[in-house]
């Protein structure tokens, strides 16, 4: 198996793989603006042109005990409550990862790493 795949009830996955399961899932709940978030630029770029590029550490999947990890990192609007805008993230992430994969993720962390501010 290589470094980047993950072996999970008896298939390979590849982490790139599951990082854009990841990220299309993430991107889709609403208030969130992007994976990843730390870098301002890397940020305007993704929201202006509706493309997702994930830095490597945007998110992480790991196989524990048998079960999938995932850590994402994003940017948010502000306005919306974390610990609910967490949840929708971690029940977006997880039924992706069920359907497409199909085994459950044993874990969503999410990690907010920016905070986006409107234009008043």
């Amino acid at each position: 198996m290589a470094e980047n795949e993950l072996q999970i009830s008896g298939i390979n996955v590849s982490k790139g793989v599951v990082r854009a399961i990841v990220i299309r899932a993430a991107e889709g709940v609403e208030g969130v603006v992007c994976v990843g978030g730390n870098d301002i630029a890397s940020s305007l770029v993704r929201v202006f042109t509706s493309r997702s590029i994930a830095p490597d550490k945007s998110v992480d999947a790991d196989v524990v005990d048998g079960a999938l990890h995932i850590i994402v990192h994003l940017a948010v609007f502000y306005g919306y409550p974390f610990t609910k805008l967490a949840a929708a993230v971690r029940e977006a992430i997880a039924g992706a990862i069920a359907s497409q994969v199909g085994v459950e993720a044993g874990s969503v962390d999410v990690c907010i790493d920016s905070l986006v501010f409107p234009k008043e």
